[in-house]
């Protein structure tokens, strides 16, 4: 593969509009960043760079530490230097975000990503401070982000099945569970603040579903923050609100000549924001579209 061809292809890849993929590229960067930092340490013993850069992008559980660097409660999320640490989180990642992304749309991915780890890394900070004491640790990592999103989707649709090595189909609702309970039993052998930052994520994810069934979604605000369309769409409904109503005598029903751009918009629609956001004239529509074809 020559070089034009990969940045064909990565530009291919942004462009699909998946907010999965752009999480995949920005954890993959600040990998690839701090370990190639980390390797100058090798030929450059007295060099600080890595120890500097790894402690502005880290959690810090000292309060006093965290007061002057607040922004690790949303770097930390995007760091990893462990291989295999990136490796199974931006695996998880690629697998429950894009299930949860074809259910409930494009939109709430980077804000339930960011909620899920905001949530793990203040009960981190809680953790250390309320029974750990005095002590001055860091965490990095995508894992509470990660598992807020696998809750959310085994909340979500608990009987879909997925197909697991060794294992073969298993629902999703059982491999939320396993992955909680192994978290739990293993609080005795270290790491309890990392640990407890993921279930802190796993929590924030079903209480989400729930939530949202009830007809509220916690990541509306950042929804309304990080995508245009949205505001687009709010500024349009204002002002319609304001404009005076037709006559019913001079309406005119308008049909749609074009089916396949409004396909394409319906798909477009999907893709945004999931198959649940379309009306019930839509959906139908839809139906007799792909029954048709």
């Amino acid at each position: 593969m020559n070089g034009t061809s990969f940045q064909s292809d990565i530009r291919f890849w942004l462009r699909q509009g998946n907010t999965v993929n752009h999480l995949l590229l920005w954890n993959i960067i600040v990998f690839l960043g701090i370990n190639i930092l980390r390797l100058v340490i090798t030929f450059s013993p007295g060099n600080v760079a890595y120890a500097w850069t790894f402690d502005q992008l880290a959690l810090h559980s000292q309060l006093s530490t965290f007061i002057l660097k607040p922004w690790g409660l949303i770097t930390y999320m995007f760091t990893h230097v462990g291989i295999f640490h990136i490796f199974f989180n931006m695996l998880n990642l690629y697998w429950f975000g894009n299930l949860f992304r074809g259910f409930l749309g494009n939109q709430r991915i980077l804000p339930l990503y960011l909620l899920g780890g905001i949530t793990g890394g203040l009960l981190y900070l809680l953790c250390y401070n309320l029974f750990l004491g005095y002590v001055d640790a860091t965490m990095i990592g995508a894992s509470a982000s990660v598992m807020c999103i696998l809750v959310a989707t085994a909340t979500l649709m608990p009987n879909y099945e997925i197909g697991l090595l060794f294992l073969g189909s298993v629902k999703l609702k059982w491999l939320a569970l396993a992955l909680i309970v192994l978290g739990l039993i293993s609080i005795p052998d270290g790491n309890l603040g990392g640990i407890i930052s993921h279930m802190g994520g796993a929590l924030l994810g079903f209480f989400y579903i729930r939530i949202l069934q009830n007809g509220t979604d916690l990541c509306k605000p950042l929804i309304w923050v990080f995508d245009a369309e949205t505001r687009r769409e709010q500024r349009k409904k204002q002002v319609h609100k304001f404009k005076p109503k037709k006559s019913p005598l001079k309406a005119v029903k308008k049909t749609d000549d074009n089916s396949q751009l409004k396909l394409d918009q319906l798909l477009d629609k999907i893709n945004e924001k999931g198959y649940q956001s379309l009306s019930a004239e839509e959906k139908a529509w839809l139906d007799k579209v792909s029954k048709e074809n």
